[in-house]
């Protein structure tokens, strides 16, 4: 259980920036997968449920201006940081297992 920092970014407009912070990194990627879902809803109001593979997350994920993580780390009692990549790799692992648990 490593505390996570979540820092997005949507657009290039400096004032669009938010950070959530997490208990773990697999509770952030539930928040980027949340993030990714609320957005779906508010682009289709009017669809009762909502469905998405993978790779149409990878691509919100690739749109917005900035998304990192910063990833608390106990031996040395800082945060060290994570980009795009890691995030969609970890995310990848998080939906795997998940999957492989239904």
């Amino acid at each position: 259980m490593s505390h996570t920092i979540l820092l997005v970014q949507p657009t290039h407009k400096p004032e669009t920036r938010t950070y959530s912070d997490y208990e773990s990194v697999n509770e952030c990627m539930e928040g980027v997968c949340k993030i990714y879902e609320e957005h779906l809803k508010k682009m289709n109001p009017n669809t009762p449920s909502i469905t998405y593979d993978i790779s149409q997350l990878f691509g919100f994920i690739d749109e917005l201006a900035d998304l990192s993580c910063l990833v608390y780390q106990k031996q040395s009692f800082t945060y060290a940081p994570y980009n795009k990549d890691w995030i969609k790799e970890k995310i990848y692992i998080l939906l795997r297992n998940q999957a492989s648990r239904a």
